[in-house]
């Protein structure tokens, strides 16, 4: 068995964290639910949900990474024995590893739309482009089953690639100059927004206050975004806990990733609004407005093609540094379950989650109409919706109630180092009651919707 790994710094983790938080819906849901939630009233109510229910599994979930030091399946056998009196709560990191390989196969797909789009935007293929020509423009490319291939498979490549070097020398380093690379750039975007676009206009959709809609709905979708933003309940926080030493608070850490994640997402809705409403577009929710609204307005504006290349960029590095750590746990659990090199794990790793995500490809095209279940459901909106709506809620639920009632109180404040601390307290309260149930009524408004 290889020797344990660790990270380098607090520095290097939290990179590492916040590029496994920050991703595709950062970009092209965050700011949109924000502009229709009530702007800086949704703002508020996010960031409450975002302490309330996000950092407290966040915090429980590196605790067990840590405390057990071991891949996700094994750290919760292992703790699991320890104090919930049976190994299997290891199901726990079992099925957080399958979700992750089922999530890995679509995303690579979808991330691997912005990857095709940077040459696109740089060779100023969409200048003067209408909303029309932006959409068949996409439409087409969805439609060809081997264009999604490729750019499914070069994306796929890249992660396997960090990811087969290891903590340090390939996830580690490539977070440590990804990230910082994300920030220059969306301040870059928001530069060029404030200038050539309606900044005006896109500050006020993004922040003026309106309570009247925060709306229980509202709120529920703040505290689901809130979830599923930190990556939790799937491993990876597991897996990255495990690689952290004792020296590294917890509870402050926890704090800066979420706090770095809310503000990625803000930068992004910043950039991008402004540029929307100086052309008079629809923001509208999803995949949508980067690949079709925004393509139009980076075609009729000047320096369109060089910030849009950057813009696509953006996307692509905040989808490969999530990415990463969708793979990590898998290879981690793999690893130390069968002996084998890391980098021959992950590329067979990678091969899986590539021939899963063809049924994600093929269910832009060939497979469109294919609905396994009915009720209109492609193969892929059920790889999204079993793994978005029951495995991650209820790996979250799993490892908070596991946190809260079967870890003992003075283990748990002496991990989280809080011992003697009211904070300690309330944190235990949070992870006991509020967060689950908050998780389980997300969950439940979703499946029921």
């Amino acid at each position: 068995m290889s020797t344990p790994a660790h990270w380098s710094s607090r520095f290097a983790f939290i990179m590492a964290a916040v590029g496994s938080a920050v991703g595709l819906g950062n970009v092209w849901k965050f700011p949109y639910m924000a502009g229709t939630g009530g702007g800086s009233a949704f703002v508020l109510v996010y960031l409450g949900c975002v302490l309330l229910v996000g950092v407290p599994i966040l915090m429980a979930e590196l605790m067990l990474g840590r405390r057990a030091g071991q891949s996700p399946y094994y750290s919760m056998v292992e703790l699991g024995r320890r104090f919930g009196g049976t190994p299997a709560w290891g199901f726990i990191g079992a099925m957080g590893v399958v979700a992750a390989l089922m999530i890995l196969s679509f995303y690579s797909v979808v991330a691997g739309w912005a990857l095709a789009y940077v040459p696109k935007l740089f060779a100023g293929s969409f200048a003067g482009a209408t909303a029309e020509t932006t959409g068949a423009a996409f439409g087409a490319m969805l439609a060809e089953p081997l264009t999604l291939t490729f750019w499914h498979a070069l994306f796929m490549l890249g992660t396997v690639l960090i990811v087969a070097r290891g903590v340090q020398a390939g996830i580690e380093k490539a977070v440590v100059w990804l990230m910082p690379m994300l920030f220059l750039m969306l301040v870059m975007l928001v530069g060029y927004a404030a200038v050539t676009g309606d900044f005006a206009a896109g500050f006020a959709y993004m922040f003026r206050p309106d309570f009247s809609k925060v709306t229980p709905d509202v709120v529920i979708a703040a505290a689901g975004q809130a979830f599923f933003s930190l990556s939790i309940g799937i491993g990876t926080m597991l897996a990255y806990g495990s690689y952290l030493p004792r020296t590294v608070s917890l509870p402050s850490t926890s704090v800066i990733i979420a706090l770095a994640d809310t503000s990625c997402a803000l930068l992004a809705g910043v950039a991008i609004f402004p540029i929307v409403f100086a052309n008079g577009l629809n923001p509208s929710e999803g995949p949508g407005l980067v690949f079709v609204t925004l393509t139009v307005a980076f075609g009729n504006m000047p320096g369109g093609s060089i910030f849009g290349g950057i813009f696509f960029i953006l996307l692509f590095v905040a989808a490969i540094t999530s990415s990463v750590s969708l793979l990590e746990p898998i290879v981690a659990t793999l690893e130390q379950k069968t002996g084998m090199k890391r980098s021959t794990l992950s590329w067979l790793v990678g091969l899986a989650a590539f021939a899963l995500g063809m049924a994600t490809v093929f269910s832009f095209n060939h497979w469109a109409d294919f609905h396994p279940l009915g009720g209109g459901r492609t193969v892929f909106d059920l790889i999204d919706y079993v793994t978005a709506n029951i495995m991650l809620p209820l790996g979250g639920v799993l490892i908070a109630l596991f946190a809260g009632w079967c870890m003992d109180r003075d283990t748990s404040a002496s991990e989280l180092g809080m011992v003697g601390s009211p904070l300690f307290t309330a944190w235990r309260l949070l992870v006991r009651f509020f967060a689950p149930a908050m998780v389980v009524l997300v969950a439940a408004t979703k499946l029921t919707a």
